[in-house]
């Protein structure tokens, strides 16, 4: 279904993660930064919340080989394997970076532009998932799951062509807008709106065009 090397790699990154935080924690101050706002604004936490967001690569890792075994339609997976690997290992290096990020800004305050790199990081992960959206195939694990798609392929297809246009429109603006100086409460409310539209709209859609699809066909 997947392959060996990128499952390997996948482990890899997860465990690359954790042993930087673990190998670097004596070092760090008692309070480290754990959150940015996109003005900059620094909330910090106590240091073992590092283990947090560093365990959560391992986590993560088991996760996405257990869940599609389990899956009901498992079998689908092998239709787009190459793409679920790859998202396995974009999201091992998304938390990677984001795990470095924080060592860096702990040991290492101001050295860098935390919001731009995270607009970035998020850019890049929304880009990725509008290319590959349309080419997941019906399951229960991953994709735009809702009554509608699950019950139909036709719609699911339809759904997932939609939110990769939706999903690839975010990641360009959150690429563009990590350039942005003029960062405030306002543009982040704004931007937030466009994201829970692009979420929104597929879902929506789905009913739709299942409700179309159920007057063509009332049986």
């Amino acid at each position: 279904m997947t392959n060996p090397k990128m499952r390997i790699l996948t482990y890899l990154l997860a465990v690359v993660t954790l042993l930087s935080a673990a190998v670097l924690y004596p070092t760090l101050p008692d309070q480290i930064p754990t959150h940015w706002d996109l003005n900059g604004t620094v909330t910090y936490g106590a240091k073992y919340t590092i283990f947090f967001m560093a365990g959560m690569g391992p986590l993560f890792a088991v996760l996405f080989d257990v869940l599609p075994k389990i899956d009901p339609r498992r079998q689908n997976y092998q239709k787009f394997g190459s793409y679920y690997d790859l998202f396995c290992v974009l999201m091992q290096l998304f938390l990677l970076i984001i795990n470095g990020v924080i060592l860096t800004e702990t040991l290492r305050p101001g050295s860098l532009s935390v919001p731009m790199i995270v607009m970035l990081g998020v850019g890049c992960l929304f880009l990725f998932l509008g290319n590959i959206m349309p080419k997941i195939k019906s399951n229960f694990y991953m994709g735009i799951k809702t009554p509608w798609t699950i019950s139909s392929e036709e719609v699911w297809r339809k759904t997932h062509r939609l939110g990769g246009k939706c999903f690839f429109a975010v990641g360009l603006l959150s690429v563009l807008s990590a350039f942005c100086p003029w960062k405030n409460d306002v543009f982040f409310g704004c931007y937030t709106a466009l994201v829970l539209i692009a979420c929104f709209v597929p879902g929506v859609m789905s009913y739709v065009w299942w409700k179309q699809e159920r007057a063509k066909n009332p049986s």
